[in-house]
């Protein structure tokens, strides 16, 4: 990399050349206030002017968010000129901005107030007319409140980023902007797949998770027996929060907090994961058996942004996806089964990594007799609310075991969190050889990593299976279209709607670090751990078989979608 010199308040400092002024700040241990920037100027947009600066030599301020450094390059960032309009720029987005904060979810966390703290902007500088108000809370898992938007951009660019999607937009001009999908249309009358990308980059609470807290609060109050499943993802995350290195499993001290919240049954979806496993593992054998009787290639069927995007933009290739269901709605299936002779009616929640979740639990196909097999689905972020709320000191919580029969999982299980991980565990499934070596091939033959497609083959019955792990749908739009042109064909394609996996999903603790690899090394850390290391394995599966399904494999663990 080239190396180029700058000035920054009258210091040289060494800086990679291409890189913006901001980003070269702050590698230089300095803080220039921002909005629409995000992780290292993955969502910037040079709209909010909340990080102009003076440059020697331009005929204006410029905003360091997307202005890049160059050899000889002198920056002042405290002039007065670069202060005043700074300040400005943020009491403008305040005079237009909802200050009910003591109701607003982000209070506490908002970028906003912290940029105005940094500016020293006060709030009633500009006082008039407001830009009209739109809330849309019609869909399962998002709220959009448009008195809260800042129009910083940060949404627009990481839907058309992760997805290639453009659900959402600049509407209208002038006052009357507003972001939203078009025609200022709901989300659940849009492209959009729910998958809480938005969310998680919202500087302000203009975009905000749909929280079910109240649903499981009241289960408690009228005394019905609640009982969790958590998701792999969850526990790579969860410590973040509470002080804990990025990446961390916490798996004993979720269970002990969650135990503490009241729930009275503590299960993991990592089960699930095995159990899933078993199933499309079965499945892709039965259609390679019986190649030419089927559709090409199999898609994965665990992600449910994946399944709205093919069922909005691609109905065509709904046939070549998996029938299995999702990991947490098989074991809510279980749960369901386990639970119909209780005498206390059970309330089924599930703690999720991803906002997509509380759109499949809400749907038909997974509600039997008026019921939904999972009652609430609440993310890592409203987890971690609710052990705040309690007082629950996560980090001296003493760690406590999962509750039988759906605790017990191989490493497999625990891997479905990261991009790949899916992929992963059905090859150790469907391989003939269970050594530790040939499991270990299977983690090194290209299937592990962050990038947005990873093609590679490898070794089965005798020839080779072809393979695709897409993450990102705007990956997986480009793939679909060379598949249909036949460009390209493989025989298992897995696709997850986040990139990098359900470690990234929508309803994780937000972090200005790119945490995608390393929540994905604390799942492989644990699995590594774990002395099961395929989902044929877990001890459970014969007696799961036997006592609960009975046969019914279909019908509890496999799903046909009606709304194509």
């Amino acid at each position: 990399m080239e190396m180029i010199s700058i000035k920054i308040e009258g210091y040289p400092y060494l800086v990679e050349k291409g890189i913006t002024i901001l980003e070269a700040a702050k590698r230089c241990g300095y803080e220039i206030p921002s909005l629409c920037d995000f992780n290292h100027g993955e969502c910037s947009q040079g709209s909010c002017r909340v990080c102009l600066v003076e440059v020697k030599g331009a005929r204006s301020l410029v905003a360091s968010c997307v202005y890049p450094v160059f050899d000889g390059m002198e920056i002042n960032i405290t002039s007065p000129k670069a202060a005043i309009a700074r300040r400005t720029s943020v009491e403008l987005l305040l005079s237009n901005h909802s200050m009910k904060c003591q109701q607003c979810d982000k209070n506490g966390r908002c970028e906003l107030l912290h940029v105005a703290k940094l500016t020293g902007a006060k709030e009633d500088m500009f006082i008039g007319e407001k830009t009209p108000t739109t809330v849309d809370m019609l869909n399962p898992a998002i709220v959009r409140d448009t008195s809260k938007c800042i129009l910083c951009g940060r949404c627009v660019a990481r839907c058309k980023n992760a997805h290639g999607n453009g659900v959402l937009g600049f509407e209208n001009r002038g006052f009357n902007t507003i972001i939203a999908p078009a025609g200022n249309r709901s989300f659940d009358k849009s492209p959009c797949i729910l998958c809480g990308q938005c969310v998680s980059v919202c500087p302000t609470g203009a975009l905000m998770l749909k929280s079910e807290i109240d649903k499981v609060d009241e289960a408690m109050a009228k005394g019905r027996h609640v009982i969790v499943q958590t998701a792999p993802a969850v526990r790579a995350a969860l410590g973040e929060e509470f002080g804990m290195k990025i990446g961390t499993p916490v798996t004993g001290k979720m269970v002990a907090a969650l135990r503490r919240l009241g729930f009275e049954k503590v299960f993991d979806t990592d089960f699930g994961a095995d159990l899933t496993i078993m199933e499309e593992g079965s499945e892709f054998i039965e259609r390679f058996t019986h190649r030419d009787a089927h559709t090409w290639p199999m898609f994965t069927s665990c992600c449910p942004g994946w399944i709205q995007f093919a069922e909005k933009k691609h109905p065509e290739i709904m046939p070549y996806i998996s029938t299995c269901k999702s990991p947490m709605q098989m074991l809510s299936a279980l749960i369901v089964e386990q639970q119909k002779d209780c005498e206390k009616k059970h309330f089924n929640i599930a703690v999720m990594p991803c906002t997509g979740k509380k759109f499949e639990a809400a749907r038909s196909e997974f509600t039997h007799d008026g019921k939904p097999d999972v009652d609430a689905v609440i993310t890592t972020q409203e987890l971690i609310h609710m052990i705040r709320t309690a007082g629950i000191e996560f980090d001296t919580v003493v760690p406590e075991a999962i509750d039988a029969p759906f605790g017990m999982f191989s490493g497999a299980g625990v891997i479905f969190g990261a991009t790949g991980g899916v992929t992963e565990a059905v090859l150790r499934r469907v391989s003939d050889d269970k050594s530790i070596n040939a499991i270990r091939s299977i983690g090194n033959c290209g299937v592990r990593g962050t990038e947005g497609v990873k093609e590679f083959t490898v070794p089965f019955n005798g020839g080779e299976l072809r393979i695709a792990v897409v993450s990102g749908l705007g990956n997986a739009e480009k793939l679909i279209k060379q598949l249909l042109a036949k460009e390209v064909s493989f025989d298992f394609v897995e696709v997850m709607a986040c990139p990098g996996g359900c470690v990234n999903g929508g309803g994780q603790p937000v972090t200005l670090e790119n945490a995608k690899k390393v929540r994905a090394d604390g799942l492989y850390s644990s699995d590594m751990t774990n002395t099961l290391k395929t989902s044929d394995t877990n001890p459970l599966m014969d007696k799961l078989y036997a006592d609960y399904v009975k046969g019914r494999n279909h019908e509890m663990l496999h799903v046909h979608y009606k709304h194509n």
